[in-house]
């Protein structure tokens, strides 16, 4: 070569005579041999050693123009280029003066047509580079990752370049440039966006209906889905991340790009996921996809990214699902309320029953956590479930046990009950005894007001810490009150019902009506008389007491002893009332208190023991009354 190009002047004149497309095609021959001998590929790019000399030795010799080199020598690049660093460097360090020769009309026509062609070929792969921006991989054949592998967070090394190529082809401050680049990141995120959800496909599919209908497949769907909403999360964050480095133009919002597709496709693979296998309760799995969607919406808001139309808002996504469950939950609960899901209890101070559906509630109402720790509102409607229960609970209790209580109920009228007596006033009545299922009943119902409605509760005010709003003109803590309002006037009835049987107890026989003790006593009779008249009263007391310990609670015993004292005080108190003027009648009234007081005090104390408490020794009312008319 080096002989060629010294040879004699005719030869020289020979070449030129040619023009410059014979030199450009002569100039292109040394170039492709150059590059053969050099291993010339996408890897190895570069022209080094003599063949740098040759080529400049030649170029000076037949004029070829710098642009000319350039562009031809790019125009062998684009053949093998792949979007790598050192690619789009080498590029954008030839397509640089290039372009600043077309803007200062140096070009040839034929230099014109390369730069066009390359031009072409580089949009080409700076489209493949921004569509891929988060596969890139510099130590690929290609430039790009084969594998969907692990997500990136730091900007691929050949970004850079490659910005700095596209803001040379383009106008980056123009509208249809930004339209441009936005594009190619859309079309990057919607890729990313589709590897992660083949995972799914499989859960939305008609045919494989049949395959949701199994726990274990149902529970692994939910958890694909949960990861997918991570996964997604995971995507805008790296996103975030690449647009902190500064390496996009400041009017490109990758995070806000990215994320309104990633957003609106997950939202509409949820929607789709949601209606092929509808969640029947927030189970675990349900749950957990319940935390992974509110998660994802929460972490787009604390990363300021907009919202989008059509992207996820978790509580839209569930919501007519909770209603359903929370709907479920209180039929599901009534429904074992049923008389005949109703076990007949064996002995048992409380009602196995009542244990049971409480226990249920308890069960069900945890499942909520989730649920209400995000959004409290739906507290107001599972308040409202549980209310209903509860009450059917106690509808359910009183025909459990409907003919212990039917007795204690003013099912008979007035006048009737007056009849009754004349026609039996003769005969011996036996007293009403206290029968073991009416403590049971008693026993439960107490249980339901101080312990077990109490508990369910406190779990759902634990819930209500930040429940700002209310439900129309409902606010939380309405129903539960009313609950309670229903237990204690239950309780209240029933411990005034069973007072009223014992009360009536003394007056079903002559030997022991008070009012007519206290009535036949004169005032020279003496303390033993009075006691003698009132030993009847004194044992049928004591026995009625007795019963009452064996079937009640001694919260429950205690209560209706006391009920029963002061209803007597009553009795005694009315009687001297009606006779304030007339004193003699004040001697057998203290005795009949005192004896009274005494009978009380005296078996709850050995009764109970030191389970009895001081307040519970202290004179009703209705003694207290009495005494001060005595005094």
């Amino acid at each position: 070569m080096n002989l060629s190009m010294s040879s004699n002047n005719y030869g020289s004149e020979k070449m030129l005579q040619g023009g410059p497309a014979v030199d450009t095609i002569i100039y292109d021959m040394v170039l492709e041999a150059a590059m053969r001998a050099q291993n010339f590929n996408s890897k190895m790019l570069h022209i080094n050693g003599p063949w740098i000399w040759l080529l400049d030795e030649f170029s000076d010799y037949y004029g070829i123009s710098d642009a000319y080199r350039k562009l031809r020598y790019l125009s062998y690049i684009m053949n093998v280029a792949i979007p790598t660093k050192d690619c789009l460097e080498l590029i954008y360090e030839l397509i640089v003066p290039v372009t600043k020769a077309r803007e200062d009309r140096t070009l040839t026509r034929q230099e014109r047509s390369i730069l066009i062609d390359c031009e072409d070929r580089i949009k080409s792969l700076l489209a493949a580079l921004f569509e891929n921006y988060k596969s890139l991989d510099e130590y690929s054949p290609t430039g790009l990752s084969d594998l969907f592998g692990p997500i990136t967070d730091s900007a691929a090394p050949a970004l850079a370049p490659a910005v700095q190529i596209f803001s040379v082809l383009h106008d980056i401050l123009s509208k249809e440039a930004q339209d441009i680049l936005r594009n190619y990141l859309q079309i990057a995120a919607a890729k990313r966006c589709r590897r992660h959800m083949i995972e799914t496909d499989e859960f939305l599919s008609s045919n494989n209906d049949s395959l949701l209908t199994d726990p274990m497949t149902i529970s692994a769907a939910y958890l694909k889905m949960k990861t997918l909403c991570i996964n997604m999360s995971r995507e805008i964050q790296a996103d975030i991340k690449i647009h902190n480095q500064n390496i996009l133009p400041s009017s490109i919002d990758l995070p806000n790009i990215a994320a309104s597709l990633y957003s609106t496709e997950l939202c509409k693979r949820l929607k789709g996921f949601l209606s092929s296998s509808p969640p029947s309760r927030p189970v675990q799995h349900v749950a957990e996809l319940i935390t992974a969607t509110s998660e994802f919406e929460r972490d787009l808001e604390s990363w300021q990214v907009r919202p989008v139309h059509g992207g996820v808002i978790s509580r839209q996504l569930f919501h007519d699902y909770i209603m359903v469950w929370i709907e479920d939950t209180r039929l599901q609960l009534l429904d074992n309320c049923k008389a005949e899901k109703i076990s007949c209890p064996a002995v048992s101070t409380v009602s196995p029953f009542v244990e049971q559906m409480y226990e249920q509630i308890k069960e069900s109402i945890n499942e909520y956590g989730v649920v209400i720790n995000r959004w409290p509102q739906y507290l107001m409607s599972l308040e409202s479930a549980v209310a209903d229960v509860e009450r059917e609970i106690m509808k359910a209790l009183e025909k459990q046990y409907m003919d212990i209580l039917m007795p204690l109920r003013d099912g008979i009228p007035e006048k009737i009950e007056k009849q009754v007596q004349r026609l039996t006033r003769r005969q011996s009545i036996a007293p009403y005894v206290v029968p073991n299922q009416l403590g049971a009943f008693m026993n439960t119902v107490k249980r339901m007001l101080d312990v077990l409605h109490c508990r369910v509760e406190d779990i759902l005010k634990s819930w209500a810490a930040y429940l700002t709003i209310s439900c129309g003109n409902t606010v939380f803590g309405e129903q539960m009150n009313s609950i309670t309002v229903m237990l204690k006037k239950k309780y209240k009835k029933y411990l005034q019902a069973i007072v009223d049987k014992l009360v009536s107890n003394t007056q079903a026989n002559r030997n022991t009506r008070l009012k007519r003790i206290l009535e036949e006593t004169r005032e020279a009779d003496g303390e033993s008389d009075i006691r003698d008249r009132m030993q009847a009263v004194r044992l049928q007391l004591s026995d009625s007491i007795h019963n009452l310990h064996e079937v009640f609670s001694s919260r429950i015993f205690v209560a209706i002893c006391r009920g029963f004292w002061d209803r007597l005080g009553q009795i005694v108190l009315r009687f001297l009332e009606s006779r304030k003027e007339n004193r003699i009648w004040y001697r057998g009234s203290d005795y009949a208190l005192g004896i009274l007081d005494d009978v009380f005090a005296s078996e709850m104390q050995k009764l109970l023991g030191s389970a009895l408490q001081d307040k519970d020794l202290d004179p009703p009312q209705s003694v207290i009354d009495a005494r001060s008319i005595l005094c």
